[in-house]
């Protein structure tokens, strides 16, 4: 006899529908609760630099699972240019109601200011904070076919060769190029800096041949480290973690006054209102504290943060302390 054929297509809109339930209703547990009407359009999220740096990374990790949190899209955006000073103008000078959010960091906000005679924006007067992202070192990089193999090999070969050993940072005025600034001049050191507009393209220099070696933040290179492509030599604080457990500090090495930390941070224009920012904290914070992104935001070499707006205030303000002391110290100004 015949077995009556049955037909398979309802079964598959079933499982779709089971499947798309399931989505929905994931969302819908992660989504906050909206600050009145807000948001009710898609976020603009703002990188000052080009892809392929740890400003674009960051932006990214947080704008790829916003939308789950807040139900609305978020639109990730480069805008790179002059340090960083581009973008965070573009930001600063945009309409203050939280669609429009800025990635950006300690170079940018606690360093440029001094350091360019017009950035055209104030860290403190133009920006309320959201939140910090993380805290991580600055790693010291070498491409994986370099000779150079510790930083005494480093010092010897500059040592030999005044003036030839370049190093790339993601631009002038960066704190990758401070750190090589106090290397150069503390650490006795012969260095030349090769400025680039962003940690991708300086990245892609390095790994070239181009330039001998690179300052930048852990996130710039971790993938590049896992994938046997670039080798660290140094970094510049305690904080060691993912593929950067082994690698030595610079006051471990004898570098005295070496210790220098790296921040990512969420920002909006100021005057945005309060219980937007409260909003756009609680959103991101959400999403940071996600087990998939934190161990994203480890294996770059960071450790997660996400804490208040009013932390990210005070952070900023010992770092721009610092920080324009250090710029006015080596008599550096950028127009």
């Amino acid at each position: 006899m015949r077995r009556a054929s049955v037909s398979r297509t309802p079964l598959r809109h079933a499982a779709c529908l089971i499947l798309g339930l399931a989505s929905a209703l994931t969302v819908h547990a992660q989504a906050l609760p909206k600050a009145g009407d807000f948001p009710s359009q898609p976020l603009h999220m703002v990188s000052p630099f080009p892809p392929g740096g740890g400003n674009d990374f960051h932006m990214r990790l947080v704008s790829n699972e916003l939308a789950a949190v807040t139900g609305q899209p978020a639109v990730a955006e480069n805008k790179g240019g002059a340090g960083g000073n581009i973008g965070a103008r573009y930001v600063a000078d945009g309409k203050a109601d939280g669609y429009t959010v800025l990635t950006s960091q300690v170079s940018i906000m606690a360093v440029n200011p001094t350091l360019y005679r017009t950035a055209g924006f104030d860290p403190v007067k133009s920006f309320v904070p959201i939140t910090q992202i993380n805290a991580a070192p600055l790693a010291i990089v070498v491409a994986a076919n370099s000779p150079l193999k510790t930083m005494a090999d480093l010092r010897a070969q500059a040592q030999a060769q005044p003036g030839r050993m370049t190093y790339a940072t993601p631009g002038n005025g960066t704190l990758s190029h401070l750190v090589g600034v106090v290397l150069e001049k503390d650490g006795g050191i012969d260095l030349t800096h090769v400025p680039y507009r962003g940690a991708g393209p300086a990245l892609a220099d390095l790994i070239g041949g181009q330039v001998g070696l690179m300052i930048t933040s852990t996130s710039s290179v971790a993938g590049h480290i896992q994938q046997g492509m670039v080798r660290a030599l140094a970094v510049t604080s305690p904080r060691r973690v993912g593929v950067f457990k082994s690698v030595p500090m610079l006051e471990e090495l004898g570098l005295k006054n070496m210790v220098y930390e790296d921040w990512y941070g969420f920002f909006a224009p100021a005057g945005t209102p309060p219980e937007r920012v409260a909003y756009l904290n609680r959103a991101i914070t959400k999403v940071l504290k996600s087990p998939a992104v934190e161990k994203k935001i480890l294996d770059a070499g960071g450790e997660l943060v996400a804490g208040t707006s009013e932390a990210l205030a005070a952070q900023l303000k010992q770092d721009i302390e610092r920080w324009s002391r250090v710029v006015k110290l080596s008599g550096a100004v950028i127009d």
